[in-house]
């Protein structure tokens, strides 16, 4: 798995235990989701479709660095699947896995649509 982005726990992302809040942490995958799926299809309309289980299995606190990873299991007709892990920088400790995020190309009418896409691509091969 590639660790793509990292984000720094603020105070305005705590919950009142004084650790990571959940939502916080599952809007930064979500954005790091689309970020990843944009890249990797060349195509900005693109929608959430599905998050499967969310195992939250440490936590974070104020001045923790989060690391996010993003991999493919899967490329379907119009969609990507991906699964993540979320980990503290500094200790390595995995703070949340999901295993399938569903991810949908749209067409400029909104709706799902083919990307043509069968593997990973990394941007430095597109530039040959």
């Amino acid at each position: 798995m590639r660790f793509h982005s990292r984000k720094w726990v603020k105070p305005e992302d705590l919950n009142p235990n004084g650790t990571l809040f959940g939502g916080r942490l599952l809007e930064w995958i979500d954005e790091e989701a689309a970020l990843y799926t944009i890249i990797q299809l060349e195509n900005s309309r693109i929608v959430t479709k599905y998050i499967s289980e969310i195992n939250f299995m440490s936590s974070a606190r104020q001045g923790d660095i989060v690391e996010l990873g993003m991999e493919v299991t899967k490329f379907g007709k119009s969609s990507l699947t991906l699964k993540c892990e979320a980990r503290n920088k500094m200790t390595r400790e995995t703070i949340l896995t999901v295993d399938n995020i569903i991810m949908v190309n749209l067409g400029e009418d909104g709706k799902p649509t083919p990307h043509g896409k069968t593997e990973v691509e990394f941007v430095k091969d597109r530039l040959k």
